[in-house]
């Protein structure tokens, strides 16, 4: 574990610190939807700051015979969410309690992997992040009410794809109202979320931060998520109360075909 995260600072014992990391571990898994479609490089160290995006800018002369182009990168971004957990709880971690009190650790895992998320598909615009969404040239698709419109609009959002030149297998990234629309629907006499597996020949997932639904092609090379530093566990500070954490990462991410993604309104 890295030394800036400061974790031997903390009032929190190494088996502690284990069931912190495995509640933090089970609640990303879930939550970090995005990582499910793109491809994903790293990690690479909490010091990697950039991603090279193999171009420069342009020439300036430096004196006679010589010009200089600096290389164009795209700096990585810091995530991170605090919280604050009360230290009797942990105290009581390190007794053998199995009923620990995590919901602040829960939360914060769930709005960090939002966060994430919402960079991936909607971008990022201060930190120079351009989503999957805003970049489809694709007509966005409206399903219709009920469970044949969307598996209608699934089918149309394929064609669409396979007009374009893009190869599957598909994806079906859903907004959390979407989400609960598609796995409570039927559609004659089997649940919507079949058909669409049999539509798409891809994985169907919810995505937290996420406003709208998206098909994409999952076949690689497409959406490139680049991460430094890795979701990990902090110490900030504590009293004789609490102890205050943090989740954090560092990551950029880029879309090298944006005709590869259709939205679904």
């Amino acid at each position: 574990m890295t030394g800036h995260l400061l974790r031997r600072h903390a009032p929190i014992a190494d088996e502690v610190w284990e069931l912190l990391d495995n509640e933090a571990k089970e609640r990303l898994t879930v939550a970090l939807g995005a990582r499910k479609f793109v491809d994903v490089a790293g990690p690479l160290g909490w010091q990697h700051s950039a991603t090279n995006l193999g171009r420069v800018g342009p020439s300036v002369a430096l004196g006679e015979g010589v010009v200089g182009r600096s290389r164009r990168v795209l700096p990585l971004t810091e995530l991170r969410a605090d919280f604050t957990l009360p230290l009797a709880e942990l105290t009581d971690a390190t007794r053998g309690a199995a009923d620990v009190d995590l919901s602040a650790l829960d939360l914060a895992a769930h709005q960090i992997a939002s966060a994430e998320n919402a960079a991936v598909f909607h971008g990022f615009e201060e930190a120079g992040i351009v989503g999957i969404i805003p970049s489809s040239p694709h007509e966005p698709l409206v399903h219709e009410p009920g469970a044949t419109g969307f598996e209608a609009v699934a089918a149309r959002a394929v064609a669409t794809l396979k007009s374009a030149g893009i190869g599957g297998p598909y994806a079906l990234a859903l907004c959390p109202s979407d989400w609960t629309a598609v796995i409570e629907a039927t559609d004659r006499g089997y649940p919507l979320l079949r058909h669409l597996g049999e539509v798409l020949d891809g994985p169907i997932e919810w995505i937290p931060g996420i406003r709208e639904s998206v098909v994409l092609s999952t076949r690689g090379g497409d959406w490139l998520l680049e991460l430094g530093e890795d979701l990990s566990l902090g110490y900030a500070a504590h009293t004789g109360e609490s102890v205050g954490l943090y989740l954090e990462e560092t990551l950029s991410f880029r879309v090298a075909t944006p005709e590869a993604a259709v939205v679904i309104h």
